[in-house]
């Protein structure tokens, strides 16, 4: 028998096949167990999914609407963006499918300046940011010179919480007009 040096043939593989076998039986194992997913469609992709009042992620990445698991059954849903108004509500997921939810927000009318800057920088680009409590986005939309959050001077504390867990960073700052404060996350 003839082997190319960069393939073998599967009865010389199996690892690779047993691992095939696996993931065949855990996909239906899975929907079977009740698994489903949430998937969020809204004007505003920026928008903040938060799934029984735990904070999972944006609604959209580059423009396509994201999907998070979720446990079958009935969930409250609630979508944040500081720019619109908030929405809540109820959502029922079957096991092993995906419960779309499409909502367009209401925008708010727009701040008034005078206006500092907050940048926000860590290895959790969806990580949630907070300014006194109130979600404002995640870390990835206030992360380089073109994307910062404006912000009315005063004194602020921001809170930056991964979505995957993890100790949360908390910091005091102080914003000025027309003035950039960096928060790092390490």
């Amino acid at each position: 028998m003839k082997i190319h040096p960069f393939t073998f043939p599967s009865v010389l593989r199996p690892a690779r096949n047993a691992a095939i076998l696996l993931l065949l039986g855990v996909a239906p194992l899975a929907a079977q167990q009740g698994n489903g997913y949430i998937k969020v469609k809204a004007n505003t992709g920026r928008a903040g999914v938060f799934i029984d009042d735990k904070y999972v992620g944006p609604a959209a990445n580059f423009r396509i609407a994201r999907k998070y698991a979720v446990a079958a059954g009935e969930h409250e849903i609630k979508l944040v963006d500081p720019r619109y108004e908030e929405y809540s509500g109820k959502v029922t997921v079957q096991g092993g499918k995906t419960t779309v939810v499409s909502q367009a927000l209401k925008p708010l009318p727009l701040a008034k300046p005078p206006f500092g800057a907050l940048r926000t920088e860590g290895p959790d680009k969806f990580a949630a940011v907070y300014v006194n409590d109130r979600y404002m986005g995640h870390v990835d939309e206030f992360s380089n010179f073109a994307q910062r959050l404006l912000l009315p001077p005063g004194d602020y504390t921001v809170r930056i919480v991964s979505p995957s867990g993890g100790q949360p960073h908390e910091e005091k700052v102080k914003i000025e007009a027309d003035k950039e404060v960096r928060v790092r996350v390490k």
